[in-house]
């Protein structure tokens, strides 16, 4: 029995589509909030996650710059030691066990994303390299690294540490040079005036 009837009210259909019209637009609303709220609770699971994500790469970040200057030791070692002329066996043993070192701790740390960049003879590129100092290169074109001094590293797409290199510079004498196009053609407009007047 409907509960008007059995509250002894008698309502009309106006009355009762009014209710029931009310009724529609309270669901719709709690419905459109219990929406929100699980768009917005899943909002918040994402952001935690991209944090916790961005946390676990910073602290591989930061541990990782303070072993690229081991890295960079290493190499130097292993340099060192290639540029003497003779090495006895126990050298080259202690060689080998130091590259061997280096290989692993390089090994180690591409497990957690981070990539030795490779800048020799590319464009210089001021997001990735840091210029320490010009050099003349006819061989190279301008702009060109001529030389590595210290290795960069990526971590996940993200720079770590940029390479510093030499960049090979324009020389003023060369026939391509900026100067020399510019001073071109003032020289002919310059000359064929002269002669005009002649």
């Amino acid at each position: 029995m409907p509960e008007s009837i059995a509250n002894g009210e008698v309502r009309t259909p106006v009355e009762e589509a009014a209710e029931a019209a009310a009724l529609h637009a309270e669901n719709a609303s709690l419905r459109d909030r219990m929406l929100r709220a699980l768009a917005e609770a899943d909002n918040t699971r994402r952001r935690a996650e991209r944090a916790g994500q961005d946390a676990r790469q910073c602290a591989v970040a930061d541990v990782a710059r303070e072993l690229l200057p081991v890295v960079d030791n290493l190499q130097r070692s292993i340099a060192a030691a290639e540029r003497q002329a003779a090495a006895t066996s126990a050298e080259t043993a202690l060689i080998e066990g130091v590259r061997a070192t280096e290989q692993m701790l390089m090994r180690a740390l591409e497990r957690f994303g981070i990539r030795k960049l490779a800048a020799l003879g590319t464009p210089f590129d001021p997001t990735l390299h840091e210029a320490m100092m010009e050099v003349d290169d006819a061989s190279s074109a301008p702009g060109t690294v001529a030389s590595v001094m210290e290795d960069g590293y990526t971590i996940h797409d993200r720079l770590l540490r940029p390479v510093r290199v030499a960049v090979t510079k324009r020389s003023p004498s060369s026939p391509s040079s900026p100067s020399s196009d510019a001073a071109t053609p003032r020289a002919e407009p310059q000359s064929r005036a002269s002669n005009h007047q002649a």
